[in-house]
């Protein structure tokens, strides 16, 4: 799922190396900046971002000011050079503070507030255990400090690794803590097919096929990774696969 994002700061510099420390959190998209809290309430109200980056100290108005007066503020992660309103910010309930110059492991640790924040907002971002997930819906994958909001459409690949399971998206590869079975359950069949025991394929991915050993199939992906379908899989995926 895209966070909706609106960054506010008077320095064009701050704005720019945020939004590319930014561009390695895919879940995160930057929809517009403001120089100042009029412009930054104006765009708030039209935009209706799920997140603002917000500074404190800015012509005018400064951040705090901004927050008073909106009806219904969205989450913020304070930005600014100064420590000493950090108490006032969690007055506020800011996610989190931020100190410039950014650091990036700083600003992985708020995301990953943010993102624990909306999912308690709203369970079915998890793995709910519900009916089957379709294409559009979002999953959480966590890994380190890393953590994505995915759409399953945009998964190409889950591949068994131990107790873990590999999520192939983008150029990502993070582990989930999940088997296949337990995936295989959540997954819409229509979508996902289990190639083989280590390995779910998305159909939606698939670039070629080409006859293979002992009667199976190998399959490419658009991602470029190549599968093998069992025996006794491939005889089922001809059946999916057939008119």
């Amino acid at each position: 799922m895209a966070i909706k994002t609106i960054i506010i700061d008077d320095e064009r510099l701050a704005r720019n190396e945020l939004k590319k420390l930014l561009l390695t959190h895919a879940e995160i998209e930057v929809v517009d900046e403001a120089t100042n809290a009029d412009e930054g309430i104006e765009k708030i109200e039209a935009i209706h971002p799920d997140l603002i980056f917000l500074d404190i100290q800015m012509p005018g108005k400064n951040g705090f000011d901004l927050l008073s007066e909106l009806e219904k503020p969205p989450r913020v992660i304070f930005t600014t050079a100064y420590d000493e309103y950090a108490i006032k910010a969690f007055e506020v309930n800011a996610l989190d503070y931020l100190l410039k110059p950014i650091e990036p492991k700083r600003l992985g640790e708020a995301l990953q507030k943010l993102q624990a924040e909306m999912i308690k907002d709203n369970p079915n971002l998890a793995h709910a255990n519900r009916g089957p997930l379709t294409e559009i819906d979002q999953v959480f994958v966590k890994d380190g400090e890393r953590c994505w909001f995915v759409k399953l459409g945009e998964i190409r690949l889950f591949e068994s690794v131990g107790n873990y399971a590999k999520v192939y998206f983008g150029t990502n590869k993070p582990l989930i803590l999940k088997s296949l079975n337990a995936l295989e359950e959540r997954l819409d069949d229509r979508m996902f097919f289990r190639a083989n025991r280590k390995h779910i394929i998305n159909l939606r991915w698939i670039e070629k096929i080409e006859p293979y050993f002992n009667g199976g199939l190998l399959v490419e992906l658009k991602g470029g990774e190549k599968v093998e379908v069992s025996r006794r899989q491939t005889v089922k995926f001809k059946e999916m696969m057939s008119l």
